[in-house]
């Protein structure tokens, strides 16, 4: 989180002063005072998405299969970029149980988390949540996987792990994942006990627990040191059968497909749970068989209705192109040939009162109305004609105001030099999402993301539980107060807001 340099925050004042006098016959204030306050710690864009390709890397998948019932996680964080930018869930490991705070991420396969002693890694985090590191030493379930054992060279084929020619058979089995930026984390695979809560019938809960595989980080570099969004480590979503989906499909504790409601707030929070959400509404498209991320068939892109001129080969999956469904981006980010029409539909739909201010290659809008009577409404169209309703709030990110006049900024950004479209939290926001991958296929609705919700634990039965509304862990100790990371009465200029561009996400 760095602050913009002061040159530059001069010449956006002027420029905002500029286009606030043109037109109006008020004077501007000799000081702008920010009805949304920026953290003191206030993150340009472009950092945000330089951290959000830190984190895309190369996996590979595979899958197990199994029966279960419904496995249900609290969610924390939120999905604006100035205040958290993430969502992450709480897991406990080992015995003694030990509690870990990890960022939930659709778009890579791993749970890891800090151990002790680890080099590099952070003490502390700006999320007011506590961190803790897990000692295998200290857990009297815990074991080391070596390079002999069969899930090790299962990890060995995928790129997950890494035995070198001259290790023996019982050497530990490490890995070694490494970022976009050079960033990255290092260490072994121990098995040991993890504990979650299983949903019962009449909003009722059971302690369960199951030993499952998981990385133990004793190195970490880069975006991964530093402490202003430091969590315990990452809860990877994804197929590959060191997944924790996949591992406890295999053991028969859940499912083969599973849930997200994020909630789109300031103050975040949602639902998690292994088992499908059934709720009115869902409509559902293929996945892309034999993917290494949850990749789904976009066909074309429509605002108000009218679509985009946009070859539809462009979408098309393959190596170098495709859609992915990805809860560890924070923004979301259009193919490269796709982004400049986008925009210019989206300049060209706003109402007469919006007036535009384009900062550094970003498309901004100052506008005294509401969002949705001021912005269009986009839909994106996947195979089967299944759409996806995009809402104004769901591209645009508010930057701050002053007075009644609101700036927001459009926060798709454009994937230079590649096809590639990720659709991360700020589209997967106030949906559910349901991840079927019994039957490869891939859900949504939208939905209020603090109501709760029915769920399944596999497609056609009927009998459903209600879950998300109750907090399964009987508490709230260790919650982190995101509300602390916005100091009150900050007046400063609109620069904060406008010098943009990035995504927080890693892997």
């Amino acid at each position: 989180m760095r602050p913009p340099e002061v040159a530059v925050a001069v010449a956006v004042a002027v420029a905002v002063a500029a286009l606030l006098v043109c037109g109006a016959a008020a004077s501007v204030p000799a000081a702008l005072a920010l009805q949304r306050a920026v953290p003191h710690k206030g993150v340009a864009l472009e950092e945000l998405k330089r951290r959000d390709w830190s984190r895309h890397r190369s996996t590979r998948r595979g899958l197990l299969g199994g029966v279960a019932g419904v496995v249900d996680f609290p969610v924390e964080g939120s999905a604006n970029p100035f205040m958290v930018g993430l969502y992450f869930t709480r897991v406990k490991l080992g015995n003694p149980a030990k509690e870990f705070f990890v960022q939930i991420d659709t778009g890579s396969d791993i749970l890891w988390v800090t151990c002790s002693p680890c080099t590099g890694c952070p003490t502390s985090s700006g999320l007011n949540i506590q961190l803790e590191s897990f000692n295998p030493d200290t857990s009297s379930t815990s074991s080391r996987i070596t390079c002999s054992d069969d899930r090790c060279t299962a990890a060995l084929q995928t790129g997950e792990a890494v035995c070198e020619t001259s290790d023996s058979p019982s050497s530990p089995c490490g890995y070694t994942f490494t970022y976009g930026d050079g960033s990255g984390t290092s260490g072994y695979y121990v098995s040991d006990t993890m504990y979650f809560d299983t949903v019962m019938g009449n909003e009722q809960t059971a302690n369960s627990s199951a030993s499952i595989v998981f990385g133990c980080s004793n190195s970490q570099s880069g975006d991964l040191t530093k402490a202003d969004r430091a969590v315990d480590g990452i809860f990877g979503f994804g197929q590959h059968q060191l997944s924790v989906i996949s591992q406890l499909n295999s053991l028969g504790v859940s499912p083969r497909v599973f849930s997200h409601c994020l909630k789109g707030s300031d103050n975040g929070g949602g639902i998690l749970v292994l088992g499908e959400i059934v709720e009115p509404g869902l409509v559902y498209t293929p996945l892309v068989p034999s993917q290494p991320h949850y990749n789904l068939n976009l066909e074309s892109i429509a605002v108000n209705g009218q679509k985009l001129p946009i070859d539809s080969s462009l979408f098309t999956t393959s190596n170098t192109q495709g859609t992915i469904v990805d809860s560890g981006t924070t923004l979301a980010y259009l193919a490269d040939g796709a982004y400049d029409p986008f925009v210019t539909a989206i300049a060209g739909a706003v109402s007469s009162s919006v007036r535009s201010v384009v900062s550094k290659g970003n498309q901004c809008f100052f506008t005294s109305s509401s969002v949705d009577s001021s912005f269009p409404t986009v839909t994106l169209y996947f195979m089967g004609g299944v759409a996806m309703t995009v809402k104004p709030e769901n591209y645009l990110l508010q930057q701050g105001s002053i007075d009644n006049t609101v700036l927001w900024c459009i926060g798709w950004q454009k994937n230079q030099g590649q096809e590639i479209t990720i659709l991360g939290d700020l589209v997967l926001k106030d949906k559910i999402f349901v991840y079927d991958l019994a039957n490869m296929r891939m859900g949504w609705a939208d939905y209020d993301c603090s109501m709760s919700v029915n769920v399944t634990t596999s497609s056609g039965k009927n009998q459903f539980v209600n879950t998300g509304q109750y907090d399964v862990n009987g508490g709230s100790t260790g919650r982190a107060s995101y509300k602390s990371l916005i100091p009150a009465g900050i007046a400063a200029m609109l620069v904060h807001m406008l010098v943009f561009g990035g995504v927080l996400q890693r892997r």
